[in-house]
């Protein structure tokens, strides 16, 4: 039976890789850590990544994962400060999932457009056939400035089959899966930004998988 990725939305695909419970899961843009947390916590066999450029959300998470497991410990998870455009050499090659979630900023460019040059850095990090998750949240009405000043469009699923998805592929990733999320499915994604767009209906959340070719 295929498995789904640790924070499934929803009936696992038969398009996703058939996982062992071991891995190395790496999150871009992880904010205050929280899915990589709890995520390391439930499956203390595989190995969590969380990078981001902003380290002052993760203070208080980053003296947690230290303790002992019995009092909240995760001895799986390492934190590190970078951005997109400058990913760690020491991680070439090393994911075996890729999870995007809520981006803004140049991650916001780079996986709501397309960017091919940045996409590439999400490609060398993965090991063969590794997945890459991208859960995009827009309000095209209160993020209209900065969605303009990124040049993205809004993302229908036509826009993301004709543009993106040869994007992509110039990239290195195959998109396996895509669809637009009901605001019911929000509950199961383990971030704190979920959390706090819960109940914006104006928001669309788009949902995409795509394999390393």
């Amino acid at each position: 039976m295929v498995a789904p990725f640790d924070n499934s939305i929803n009936t696992p695909s038969t398009n996703l890789s058939d996982h062992t419970g071991e891995g190395v899961i790496v999150d871009i843009g992880t904010g205050d850590g929280s899915y990589v947390y709890q995520s390391a916590r439930r499956n203390p066999n595989k190995f969590y990544i969380g990078i981001d450029p902003n380290t002052g959300p993760l203070e208080k998470i980053s003296e947690k994962i230290h303790r002992k497991p019995a009092r909240g410990g995760a001895p799986n998870v390492l934190f590190i400060q970078s951005a997109i455009e400058d990913l760690p050499e020491e991680l070439n090659g090393v994911a075996n999932e890729v999870h995007v979630h809520f981006p803004w900023g140049s991650l916001l460019r780079a996986v709501a457009t397309g960017d091919v040059a940045l996409l590439q850095n999400l490609r060398r990090i993965c090991a063969a056939d590794g997945l890459l998750e991208v859960v995009i949240g827009i309000d095209p009405v209160r993020d209209k400035a900065e969605l303009e000043r990124l040049g993205v469009q809004p993302l229908t699923l036509d826009v993301v089959d004709s543009v993106i998805g040869p994007n992509y592929a110039a990239a290195g990733f195959e998109i396996i899966e895509r669809r637009v999320l009901a605001a019911s499915e929000w509950g199961a994604l383990e971030t704190s930004w979920a959390k706090r767009l819960q109940g914006n209906e104006q928001r669309s959340i788009t949902y995409l998988i795509a394999r390393a070719t």
